[in-house]
């Protein structure tokens, strides 16, 4: 019997002389040539459809390499223009050429795999054929960013990576994400630009993203009046609908595509959220590191008064967090491996807040440690939509043991219900009570460190921008893990990764992104709409999942018998056709079916151009077919004419029409090569509205616009980030800017991980040593010695052009195409 295997791991930049990048690829793209001329002469003497969808898909994939090949060479002399310095080569362009590679030795993999078992009984033809579409399908679509990559080289001032304008080629580039065709990326190459260790946890989630997604979509309302009960048992039943998915990867990239386009930011609270389950968290917490303090704090919102820096005879006070919601209590949790004096007194005690039933430590009481002379203070990442600070226990308990510190995890409260600044006042002020009572902490306080990835990354460098220009304490030293440091509609070359990213979609981004900054307006539930019922939807769940299986079972034996002709299709169409078609879901009053299965369903098929290559037609129709169980008629379409859009994208009612891809070639965006075009979606489009807020220029909500003055005051940084991040380029100009300003700071970019690895920190190998170098910034914080403090006169906060603080602004909106 044959066996498949993944392409062996490739190596991490910085066991190689140069970044694979940078190298000479010509004799990998000569293999792959001659791969696929041998395969093609093999396929063409065989007249059946397959065979033909072999030959198109070489062809196809040879045309795509003679171009690639070509622009890898001309960006390979321009790359150390942008990195932050020659030990750290790392760039957006250099991970869009890095994202090229790993295609290009998938497809060379899938092409030795086929020539040495192309002859066999055992060889599995239409398996084999739709691996090849789908990385050909991707390939396809790099290259129309590789053509977006060589705009913006050309557009942009020299060694910047972001695109100055809020228009021109960033409306460009939202219009071809809007249109062009994602699912491949989620389906059957998910993750194939990570290492693969990962690539089964990115299957898993998606599998449980779009389950979910399908049952929240058709009990919205009821997840959000039922609380969060009604919401684990949406997870749960989810588990049995999820098997359609996960045998049918074409269905699975369909539907997480229609997904993160169409949900909006309340969906994705509830899912990044189920972390927070009673049941999940209890497992994890078993497999996690024991500590002997874990205590939820609630700090009542009281003035503060803490000494200036300048003088410390004077003092300055600090009120507590009061936009949007007004005064309210600050949450935090405290977390040290060992107990220390102050933590176990009566005045931490009047703070600590009750979490579910009482729990007992049975272990033996040892006398109390001493204070560390070392503290933590950190703040989680999210989006600043989602999770808390449980979310992140395993990683903080694993801290706390290696560097003996500590560590106080705030959860400030989230958007949309709370936007900007609310967030940044509650860190602050939960900043500045820990350094007034770092002796109830079990520290002394002699050695602060910030830590915060993602959202918390961009809260520890505004955090300690609000408390320059206040003038008192400044911690040590922040670790920053991938931050988000620019928070507008600005293009750049690693912001194109967004098209493929599995945890980080644009589509998704821009609404998190929209709601923090308060655009992003917040639906009411209509309540004339019926709860759901947990059992009975758990209960049809389970039987809609075992006819599934039966008829699949029964499809896939009726084949065997008749010869094994068309095998794989006749199971994936019946699964297909079998959720499509069933209408029990209509039959319960206030049930609705899921947005995303009728669009889907009933969605058009689509005419190419006559400029695609014959592999892009098959694969075209390949793909729609494969997630609607067979063609559809064709709908109406709609012309697109020229269109506004940004980062801060919000959705109109669900009776707007989706237009037909039949319209997108008239949209008069990116202008492509003759005789090319990059797939677009089958999913349609959805009517968007523009958002113009000045507040995202805020520097305290995008600190790389801060000015000068601003930056100049901030303690040491040390940023990590990830090779394949969308969000790199955020790291490496913000870290260029501080180093252009002579300010203390480092950057270290771990390779082939995605976005958020320290919540995977005890996934894999890779990921383990990614947080490894996490932890060792953050001791070398706590371990460098002061220098000798020179007393400065407090600046005033300097007034910026962007919103004031509080957050009160007027939002300019206009309907796109307008």
């Amino acid at each position: 019997m044959e066996q498949e295997t993944d392409p062996p791991p490739r190596g991490r930049a910085e066991t190689l002389p140069q970044p694979p990048e940078s190298m000479d690829n010509r004799p990998m793209f000569q293999t792959l040539h001659s791969l696929a001329e041998d395969n093609i002469a093999f396929f063409q003497a065989n007249a059946s459809e397959l065979g033909q969808r072999f030959v198109a898909a070489f062809t196809s994939i040879q045309e795509h390499a003679r171009v690639l090949e070509t622009a890898m060479g001309n960006f390979a002399s321009f790359y150390h223009i942008f990195d932050f310095d020659e030990k750290t080569p790392a760039n957006g362009y250099r991970s869009l050429m890095k994202l090229v590679l790993a295609c290009v030795q998938h497809i060379i993999h899938k092409s030795r795999y086929v020539a040495s078992n192309r002859r066999s009984i055992f060889f599995r033809t239409n398996h084999n054929c739709m691996e090849l579409e789908a990385y050909c399908t991707a390939l396809t679509q790099l290259r129309a960013l590789v053509y977006f990559a060589q705009r913006l080289l050309t557009a942009n001032r020299h060694g910047n990576l972001f695109f100055e304008e809020d228009h021109g080629l960033t409306e460009e580039f939202l219009k071809e994400y809007c249109t062009m065709h994602k699912g491949c990326f989620y389906g059957r190459c998910l993750g194939f630009q990570f290492t693969p260790s990962i690539r089964p946890f990115l299957q898993t989630i998606a599998i449980g993203l779009v389950s979910f997604g399908e049952n929240y979509k058709k009990h919205e309302s009821g997840i959000t009046e039922a609380g969060s009960l009604v919401q684990y048992g949406v997870a749960a039943s989810s588990f049995f609908i999820s098997g359609k998915y996960a045998i049918d990867p074409e269905l699975r990239g369909a539907e997480f595509e229609r997904i993160t386009q169409n949900l909006d930011v309340n969906f994705w609270k509830s899912f990044w959220n189920i972390t927070e389950m009673e049941v999940l968290s209890s497992l994890v917490n078993i497999a996690s590191t024991t500590v002997r303090v874990n205590k939820a704090l609630a700090v009542p919102p009281h003035t503060l008064e803490l000494p200036l820096v300048a003088d410390p005879q004077l003092s300055v006070t600090v009120m507590p967090p009061v936009a949007h919601t007004g005064p309210g209590a600050v949450h935090m949790r405290l977390i040290s491996y060992e107990l220390r004096e102050g933590q176990d007194s009566e005045e931490l005690a009047s703070f600590v807040k009750s979490e579910g039933p009482l729990n007992l430590d049975l272990r033996l009481k040892h006398k109390r440690a001493p204070p560390s002379k070392y503290l933590i203070v950190h703040f989680h990442g999210g989006g600043f939509v989602a999770q808390t600070s449980k979310s992140h226990e395993p990683y903080l308990k694993s801290w706390a043991r290696d560097l003996g510190a500590p560590i106080l995890s705030i959860d400030y409260s989230l958007a949309p219900q709370a936007p900007f600044p609310r967030a940044l006042e509650e860190c602050f002020f939960a900043y500045c009570w820990a350094i007034k009572n770092c002796h109830l902490l079990g520290s002394t306080g002699e050695r602060v460190c910030l830590a915060g990835d993602s959202a918390g990354g961009n809260l520890c460098i505004t955090v300690s921008m609000r408390v320059a220009s206040f003038g008192i304490r400044m911690p040590d030293g922040i670790m920053t893990a991938y931050p988000a440091t620019l928070l507008t509609a600005t293009a750049s070359p690693s912001r194109l990764l967004t098209l493929m990213d599995p945890l980080l979609p644009l589509s998704v981004l821009s609404k998190c992104l929209s709601a923090y900054a308060g655009t992003d307006p917040i639906h009411s539930d209509d309540a004339s709409e019926e709860k759901l019922n947990t059992v009975s939807l758990v209960k049809r769940d389970t039987a809609l999942f075992f006819r599934d299986i039966r008829s699949s079972a029964s499809a896939w034996l009726s084949s065997f018998l008749e010869g094994g002709k068309g095998t794989a299709d006749t199971v994936r169409k019946s699964v297909s056709e079998a959720a499509f078609n069933d209408d029990s879901f209509l039959r319960t009053k206030g049930s609705l079916k899921s947005k995303t299965y009728q669009d889907l369903s009933s969605h058009a098929s689509t005419t190419r151009s006559s400029a695609q290559s014959g592999a892009e037609k098959a694969e075209a129709g390949h793909l729609l077919n494969s997630a609607t169980g067979g063609p559809s008629k064709q709908g109406p379409s709609t012309k697109s004419g020229h269109k506004d859009v940004s980062f801060f994208l919000n959705e109109e009612t669900e009776t707007e029409a989706f237009p037909s891809t039949e319209s997108f070639e008239d949209t008069g965006a990116l202008d492509f090569p003759e005789g090319f075009q990059p797939l677009r979606s089958t999913n349609g489009i959805a009517t968007m509205t523009l958002q113009t807020s000045p507040i995202v220029k805020n520097p305290f909500m995008s600190p790389l616009l801060a000015p000068d003055s601003m930056l100049r005051g901030l303690p040491p940084i040390h940023i990590v980030a990830c090779a394949l991040d969308p969000m790199l380029d955020d790291s490496v100009m913000f870290a260029k800017r501080l180093r252009d300003l002579g300010q203390a700071v480092t950057l270290q970019v771990v390779e082939d991980l995605p976005h958020g690895f320290l919540s995977l920190s005890q996934l894999s190998r890779e990921t383990r040593e990614a947080t490894a170098v996490c932890i060792e910034c953050i001791r070398e914080i706590l371990l460098t010695e002061p220098p000798t403090p020179t007393i400065k006169r407090p600046r005033r906060l300097e007034r910026t052009t962007g919103v004031p603080l509080d957050g009160k602004g007027n939002v300019a909106e206009r309907e796109v195409g307008a």
